[in-house]
């Protein structure tokens, strides 16, 4: 559906995106994750045909957006961090507007109008004016602009910025049900939101793609050890000593227990070591009962610090 080849963009000396190359396929919810100037909103505009790369190239379902941009960008919602919608207009004659502009045939306008008010949830506020709207929904009017006109492909950048809790969930389930028959590519710096919305993530850092994949898998590849967090009736001394004895910990760090009368305890090992049943069955023969004990996986927010600034995770 989507794919991007060698893609470059310069301004001056400064380059904002450097040679990164990807493909989307049709139906994908993708996240760009990255720190703010990573290249994230330029890649996004140069997909959208808004902004020309200096190298590289995207196509849509084969065709180049240099060679044939109008048909390319029909294809194409875009919803930009802000909005572009006008305060002064009533929302249902900017809806009207944005549909002539899109070429919407005259015939199909008032149906995609009322059709795009009912699916992003502002039929109560079509008489209004844009400017007299809250942020959430001057955000659902501009996701209802970007389907006018029934576009296989949605670019959302920062669809839920300046939004509240309540406008956050809203938002994200509306981009989960317009996910189940378009393709989506969207960004945000709300790291949980991605890992919740999206089937893939990549983080870009200075331009380049540094991480691609699945959120629970994504960081697979990016720490050599596994961890496990222990927490057992006993003093912190008596449970290190027990540790100290199971074959392949190669780490004992004790840590802060939240719990009266016992120690937490991190276990190291490497990576395709599994110490639980050999850790239970070294407490269990010095009758140590064991009250939690559990993986400590990998959060997103480990594996962006790690990627985009070289900051090691809390545990790690």
């Amino acid at each position: 559906m989507v794919e991007v080849k060698n893609l470059t963009k310069r301004y001056g000396p400064h380059t904002a995106v450097d040679d990164i190359t990807f493909s989307v396929s049709k139906g994908e919810i993708v996240g760009f994750l990255g720190p703010n100037g990573a290249g994230k909103s330029t890649t996004m505009n140069i997909l959208t045909g808004y902004l020309s790369a200096s190298e590289g190239e995207v196509t849509i379902d084969g065709v180049n957006i240099l060679e044939a941009p109008e048909k390319v960008k029909s294809q194409i919602g875009y919803l930009p961090e802000n909005p572009p919608t006008y305060d002064e207009m009533i929302v249902r004659d900017y809806l009207m507007f944005v549909g002539r502009i899109k070429n919407v045939p005259k015939a199909e306008l008032k149906d995609r109008v009322e059709g795009g008010l009912h699916t992003v949830g502002i039929v109560d506020v079509y008489n209004r004016r844009i400017g007299n709207l809250s942020k959430g929904y001057r955000q659902r009017v501009g996701l209802a602009q970007a389907l006018l006109g029934d576009p296989e492909i949605l670019i959302l950048d920062e669809p839920t910025a300046g939004l509240d809790p309540k406008q956050i969930v809203e938002i994200r389930e509306l981009i989960r049900e317009l996910g189940k028959d378009r393709t989506v590519i969207l960004s945000s710096h709300i790291l949980p939101e991605v890992s919740e919305i999206c089937r893939r993530i990549m983080i870009i850092n200075n331009g380049r793609i540094v991480a691609d994949g699945e959120p629970s898998t994504i960081g697979d590849d990016l720490f050599e050890t596994r961890q496990l967090v222990l927490t057992v009736k006993s003093d912190v001394e008596s449970a290190r000593k027990i540790l100290e004895s199971v074959s392949g910990a190669s780490r004992i760090e004790p840590l802060s227990s939240t719990e009266a009368n016992t120690a937490e305890l991190l276990v190291e090992s490497a990576k395709n070591v599994d110490l639980r049943e050999t850790v239970f069955r070294a407490f269990s023969d010095k009758q140590t009962p064991i009250v939690g004990m559990r993986l400590a996986n990998t959060t997103l927010e480990e594996i962006f610090l790690e990627l985009t600034s070289g900051v090691k995770g809390v545990i790690r």
